[in-house]
């Protein structure tokens, strides 16, 4: 199972947000992204309260989505 944190570098340190996984030893990936991201939503025919709405009703099931039990969903879809 794959598992994303988000963190902050600074001080040539990582800060993760949460806490990881629980795990002696893992591999990571580290990926860099601009201060700011600019996404342009009419370019994909969505407005900024709509993007807003989508982000606060995805944002409930979120934590449900990422409970371990969960990858079944994955396991099924690799199948079709």
């Amino acid at each position: 199972m794959l598992t994303s944190i988000e963190g902050i570098f600074r001080d040539g340190k990582i800060e993760l947000l949460e806490p990881p996984p629980q795990a002696d030893e893992s591999r990571v990936v580290v990926t860099f992204f601009p201060k700011h991201i600019s996404i342009d939503l009419n370019k994909r025919g969505i407005s900024e309260p709509q993007a807003a709405d989508l982000h606060n009703r995805l944002k409930t099931i979120a934590e449900d989505w990422q409970r371990p039990e969960m990858d079944i969903y994955d396991k099924c879809k690799a199948n079709i």
